[in-house]
């Protein structure tokens, strides 16, 4: 059973963004037309579970299967869409996760959505702050239960999601 740890920021997060990215950059080389820092060890002074999630974006998302055992190699877990339509996923760690990498076809309005929340949060402080007391809260009430965890957030997620996209369009 995997924990719900939320954690204050910590600045080594954008270190360990940068040592996946060149991982990720070395195996999909040409395959890739960026790669981004996401979710919530994205942004500075935000509370997150210390998990690092990366989003390369892809030339073409079914490219991205062949490198499945290159993936494996360096200790990720390929999941398929692993429930959304044309993404591929990649966990590390386990149990004890480490990274997450969500890589999505250049165009797809999944790579908008991510870049807007992050940006949103990173140019309004006092909703992150009021996100990441959320999930402080939520991680302290639901220690042992992730699926209550994402649930409590996920109204505060889909309101953010909704005023950055507009935000981010303009």
């Amino acid at each position: 059973m995997r924990k719900v740890i939320v954690e204050s920021y910590n600045e080594d997060w954008v270190h360990k963004f940068n040592e996946e990215k060149n991982l990720l950059h070395h195996i999909f080389g040409d395959e890739l037309v960026a790669i981004h820092h996401i979710g919530s060890t994205s942004v500075p002074g935000l509370s997150a579970k210390p998990i690092i999630d990366v989003m390369p974006v892809a030339k073409n998302i079914r490219h991205i299967d062949h490198y499945n055992e290159a993936m494996k190699d360096i200790g990720y877990e390929p999941m398929g869409e692993f429930g959304i339509k044309n993404r591929r996923f990649f966990r590390k760690g386990g149990e004890d996760r480490s990274h997450h990498i969500h890589v999505f076809e250049e165009g797809s309005p999944d790579v908008d959505r991510h870049l807007a929340f992050r940006d949103y949060l990173r140019k309004h402080d006092h909703v992150a702050k009021e996100y990441g007391e959320l999930k402080e809260k939520l991680a302290k009430q639901y220690p042992h239960d992730m699926e209550a965890y994402i649930a409590g957030k996920e109204q505060l997620v889909k309101d953010i999601e909704q005023k950055a996209l507009s935000w981010y369009r303009k």
